[in-house]
This record gives structure tokens, sequence and C-alpha cells, in this order.
């Protein structure tokens, strides 16, 4: 029985997608303690940017080597790993005496974290045709948006009912917890039921493939490819701009420029996750209705530097009922950078889609790491001059990313089906 026409593959894919949502959770939800642990370890701000910092660091930097072993290797042993390796770190986390284990919690998250993504893709990718695929991978990014949405007040309001160490405790074991059980799912059922028996020759030929090409090879061919480049700016404008923004600036530049309460501020994260809910899945399905993904996916990089640039325009303070529309289209955005991952299908060989996708995402989390850090200096130098002036001059910095998202869309070049799709 093959995977691409089994029932089962349904039960693959509710349980990578059960394991993402827990894990997107955990890569904000450490924001919503951030006075606590300042007060509990005697820490300065400085310090919880580091320790947020080294995070999200270990992912993009383990972005490429991630999908270049698991091309190698395959991405079971890898989702799982990773899967248990982020529950590991968020039970140290939950249980942390001091500083230094806070920073190694956090960078076991990270490194879990970095082998989620990539091998998801790889996952349903091989369990899925192309057709159902653009499709599903909308419904992953729902997933991970409904991951966001639960770090915020349901995950909230459990920290305020208990203590925080209780939260991360438990989700720490949980996710230990669905690791082992996607091994049954991903590997021991697979072979009692006879789906991976039937791919046996398929197997033994890539892996032989793989063993006559160096790994330097397959990363030149891959980096001198037009289509590469274009996912890794795609994914750097409108991923990064959306998760450094928010994660970051978001709440201050709604309290500061608009006068809100932190409570207010935080509704303007909410609006963009409702986007980011709405984006993936609703994208993907008009891609599919359309046959098409540049076209689309062009208009959505438009309208991203649209919004940016709208910030820019009105000075850094646009108009209230405007301000809503623009987090809800950043957001949208975000979410409908699942097709970057669409066009990687595409456009690659299975054997190469894992590569190719962590060059994308190391895209996207490079755009966020980079954010944050030269926004805030824009911010500090122009201290003086007032939070509208620092925000007006900070905006130039998502307008100018979201332009190199929007000629990495241009840059795409469209695959017919079947063309260039390799299994």
């Amino acid at each position: 029985m093959e995977k691409q026409n089994s029932s089962y593959r349904w039960v693959v894919f509710a349980a990578v997608l059960a394991a993402y949502f827990l894990i997107v959770s955990q890569r904000t939800a450490p924001g919503l303690i951030t006075d606590r642990l300042m007060k509990e370890f005697t820490i300065s701000a400085s310090t919880i940017g580091l320790l947020t910092s080294i995070q999200f660091l270990a992912y993009a930097g383990l972005q490429i080597p991630i999908g270049i072993l698991s091309d190698r290797f395959g991405p079971n042993f890898f989702l799982i790993g990773g899967t248990i390796l982020n529950g590991l770190g968020t039970f140290l986390y939950s249980l942390a005496p001091n500083e230094a284990v806070l920073f190694t919690a956090r960078l076991l998250v990270g490194m879990g974290d970095a082998t989620i993504w990539v091998n998801l893709v790889l996952i349903l990718s091989q369990w899925f045709k192309v057709k159902e695929f653009i499709g599903l991978l909308g419904i992953a990014g729902m997933s991970g948006g409904l991951g966001f949405l639960m770090a915020t007040v349901p995950f909230s309001a459990w920290i305020a009912a208990t203590s925080w160490r209780i939260p991360f405790f438990t989700v720490g074991i949980l996710l230990m917890g669905i690791g082992i059980f996607l091994y049954f799912i991903l590997v021991k059922r697979p072979e009692q039921i006879g789906i991976v028996s039937s791919e046996k020759k398929k197997k033994a030929a890539v892996k032989k493939a793989v063993k006559r090409e160096k790994t330097r090879v397959i990363l030149r061919r891959v980096f001198t490819e037009r289509q590469t480049w274009a996912t890794f700016f795609c994914h750097f404008g409108v991923v990064g701009t959306y998760v450094g923004f928010i994660g970051s600036w978001a709440v201050p530049y709604g309290m500061q420029v608009y006068d809100m309460s932190r409570s207010a501020a935080s509704q303007l994260i909410m609006i963009g996750l409702f986007g980011a809910i709405a984006g993936g899945p609703l994208t993907t399905w008009i891609t599919s209705r359309l046959e098409m993904i540049k076209r689309p996916y062009v208009m959505i990089q438009c309208l991203v530097f649209i919004g940016w640039t709208s910030f820019l325009l009105f000075g850094g303070k646009p108009p209230f009922f405007l301000l809503a529309v623009l987090f809800l289209l950043i957001g949208y955005g975000n979410g409908a950078s699942a097709l970057t991952f669409a066009v990687v299908r595409q456009s690659f060989p299975i054997k190469e889609v894992g590569v190719v996708s962590g060059v994308a995402n190391t895209g996207g989390f490079l755009s966020a790491v980079l954010l944050p850090t030269v926004f805030g200096k824009v911010l500090d130098y122009f201290n003086t001059a007032g939070s509208n002036v620092g925000y007006r001059y900070g905006f130039l910095i998502p307008v100018v990313f979201s332009l190199l998202g929007l000629v990495g869309s241009l840059l795409i070049k469209e695959q017919r089906q079947g063309e260039k799709q390799g299994s």
C-alpha cells in the first residue's frame, strides 16, 4: 500500500499537526511571564532579550543543516527527536533554579523547534499528493496560528490561576509524550500495516543517489537555483516582519503612540493572529482553485508591502480605524507564507525539498531576528525626539524587508503540474 493512497495518511496529518500546535505555542508563551522572571531571578531587560534571541538564533542557525540531514536520513527521526527535545527544554524551563538553566532550556527549545517545520513539510510531501499538499500546508499554517493564539489569553489565564511553572511543566511533559506517540504513528504502525514495505525500492534508490552526491555538490546546486533565493526572500519579507514586530514592538507601539493600556495594545496582536489563522487555508484554497501560485503570492506580497508602507506614510500613526486593518493584513500575509513551501514542493525533487525548505525558513527567521534589533536601535536613536518620530523612521525597516519579499515573489518561476515534482 502506497502512502499517498492510504487513508492512514490522515492519522499522520492529525498527529503531526497536534505536535506543531503545541510547539508553536511555546515560541511566544515565555513573553507572558517576563516581569515575573525579572523579579524572581533579578535579571535585567537586556538579559530577557538575550533569552528570547538565543531561541530564535538556534532555530535560524539550524534550518539548513536540519534540511540536509532530513533529506539524507528521512524526516521521521528529526520530527520525533525535535518534539521530545522541545518538551525537555520546556520541562527544564519550568524547574529552572537560576538564569543559566533558563538559557539552557530555551536553547533546547530552539533546537527542537528548528526540526519541526522542515520535517513537517517533508512528511506531508511523502504522504500526500502535490495537489493535496498545497491545501494542507494552509491548514498546517492555521494550526500554528492557533498555537500562537493559545499562548495569549488562555495560557495567561492558566498562569494567573496557578503559577508560571505549572503550565510550562505540564506542556513539557505533554510534548515529550507526543514525541513518543509520534514514533508509533510515523514508524511502528506503518510497518505493521505494510505501508513502508511498498516503498523499499524507492527508498533504497534515493539513498543510493544521495551517497553518490556530496553535501557541497547538493548545496552548490541548490544555492545557484533562482527558485531557492525566490523562496528565501518571500519568507524574509512576510514572516520576519510579522513575527519580529509582533513579538517585540507591537504592544509598546500601541501603548506609546496611541496611549493604549497593555491589555488594549495586546488586542492588536490578537487581530494579527486572526489574520494569520485565516491566511493559510484561504490563500492555499485560492491557489488550488486557480492552479497557480506565483500570481496570488505576488498579490499577497504587494498587500503586505502596502500595509507596512501605510504605517510610514502616516508618520508612524495611521488613523485608529485603519490600524486594525493593517494588523489584520500583515497577519494574513504571514499565514499566506505557506505558499513558500508550496513553491518548494512544486519546484524541487523530494530529495532536495528539506534543504530548500531550510533555506527558505532561514530567510523568515533571519528577518525575525534582525527586525527587532534594528528597530530598537532606531527607537533609541530618536529617543529624545519623541516616540512618534522613532516609530516613524523605524517603519522604514519592515518596508524595506517587505520590498525584498515582493522581489522574491516576482523571481518565482511557475512550475506546471507534473514538472520537477520528483518523488
